[in-house]
C-alpha cells in the first residue's frame, strides 16, 4: 500500500523530470566549457516533447483507495532523456557551434525548471505525509 502511494504515476514523472534537468545541466555545462574548442558541436537534450508524446499516448492509472473500485491498470510511463547533438551549424569559422549567450540562459531557465520539479515533488511528499498523519489521528 505504502509502496503504491510513493510509486504514483505523479511522482514517478517527476523523478523522471528531475533526471531530465539534471542531465541536461551537464549536457549545458559541457556546452559552455567548449565554447573555445575549435570544431566542438553543442549537445542538447531532448526531453519535454517525449514526456508529452508519453502522456499523450498513455493514461495514467488512478488510484484505487477501495478494493471495490474498478482497477486502471496501465503501466507507469518511462521517459528516457536523448541527447542530440547538433552538428549542422557552425557558429565560427572554427567550427564551434556554442553560443555563449544562449547556453547561460538555457542554464539559467534549466535551473528554474530544476527547481520548479523539485518543489513540485515535495509537495507531493508533503500531501502525502499529510494524509499518513491523518489516517493514523
Amino acid at each position: 500500500m505504502l509502496q503504491s502511494l510513493l510509486s504514483s504515476p505523479k511522482a514517478n514523472i517527476l523523478e523522471q523530470s528531475l533526471t531530465a534537468a539534471s542531465l541536461r545541466h551537464k549536457v549545458v555545462s559541457n556546452n559552455i566549457a567548449n565554447v573555445n574548442t575549435p570544431g566542438f558541436k553543442k549537445s542538447e537534450v531532448a526531453f519535454e516533447h517525449l514526456l508529452k508524446d508519453a502522456l499523450g499516448s498513455s493514461k495514467l492509472a488512478m488510484a484505487n483507495t477501495n478494493e471495490k473500485h474498478i482497477s486502471n491498470s496501465s503501466s507507469p510511463v518511462n521517459i528516457t532523456p536523448a541527447i542530440n547533438t547538433i552538428g549542422d551549424t557552425s557558429m565560427r569559422t572554427d567550427g564551434n557551434n556554442v553560443d555563449i549567450d544562449i547556453e547561460m540562459a538555457e542554464l539559467a531557465k534549466n535551473n528554474i525548471y530544476y527547481n520548479s520539479v523539485a518543489q513540485m515533488l515535495s509537495r507531493h511528499f508533503s500531501g502525502l505525509k499529510s494524509v499518513i498523519k491523518e489516517g493514523n489521528g
